[in-house]
């Protein structure tokens, strides 16, 4: 029953923050591009990196953890869906060129994140 606890809790948790990193991003970077959600797809990399590294090198945390970050908080602030739906309307309204940009920006530079926040994750065990 606690894994369930700490499901709900990061995902609670990580819905608030991806509605305030989407939102304080759009609102600063405008809305023609996508850079809210790619912030949050970015940062969400970085965090799985370093929670997934720390996690793995570290079998003496509690197990609860990997509940709490990896599946609850990531599950609910990352944004694949809405990654894809932007996509989609960028191709619909023929910006295809914007969304061939946002494909590859989020998919490179997300596996440079995911490396990184290893890379973390492993100097701080």
């Amino acid at each position: 029953m606690q894994k369930y606890f700490f499901i709900a809790l990061g995902g609670a948790l990580g819905s608030v923050a991806r509605y305030a990193v989407g939102t304080s991003v759009s609102n600063r970077l405008g809305i023609r591009f996508p850079f809210g959600t790619l912030a949050i797809n970015l940062s969400a990399c970085l965090i799985i990196g370093i929670s997934m590294e720390i996690l793995n090198r570290h079998t003496d945390f509690n197990p609860a953890l990997r509940y709490l970050i990896p599946i609850g908080f990531i599950g609910a602030y990352s944004t694949f869906s809405t990654f894809e739906w932007e996509i989609f309307l960028n191709l619909n309204s023929g910006s295809f060129w914007i969304a061939i940009l946002y494909v590859s920006i989020s998919l490179v530079f997300g596996l440079i994140a995911v490396a990184l926040g290893a890379a973390v994750g492993r100097a701080v065990s």
